[in-house]
């Protein structure tokens, strides 16, 4: 079981970027990426600093793939599924996220 929930605005969205929210108690990177139509949902949390920052990466795409380039040690996380480029053995949580009526939810596990 899983709820969605309500995080902001599309308007608060910054195009091309990420902004972090605070989502259920936990902090989630949300993507923006207006030219794939698209919408990502990360947890904030980047493994190999340990620090959350992710919010504030670098995005673009590896092989076609959409991904975040953190901003400490610029390790890349795919944008569907959280998991690390270089290290597949490891990953940030990747959660549902969808634009219903101008609103921006994130939908997490229970």
């Amino acid at each position: 079981m899983s709820s969605w929930i309500d995080v902001c605005s599309v308007d608060d969205l910054q195009p091309d970027s990420g902004i972090c929210a605070l989502v259920g108690g936990r902090q989630v990177a949300i993507f923006f990426l207006p030219r794939r139509q698209a919408v990502y949902a990360l947890g904030n949390f980047d493994p190999f600093s340990r620090a959350n920052v992710l919010s504030r990466g670098m995005i673009g795409d590896i092989g076609g793939e959409p991904m975040v380039a953190s901003p400490m040690y610029k390790q890349h996380f795919h944008l569907h599924t959280g998991v690390c480029f270089e290290d597949p053995s490891v990953a940030t949580p990747a959660y549902r996220v969808r634009i219903d009526r101008g609103r921006v939810a994130v939908q997490l596990p229970e």
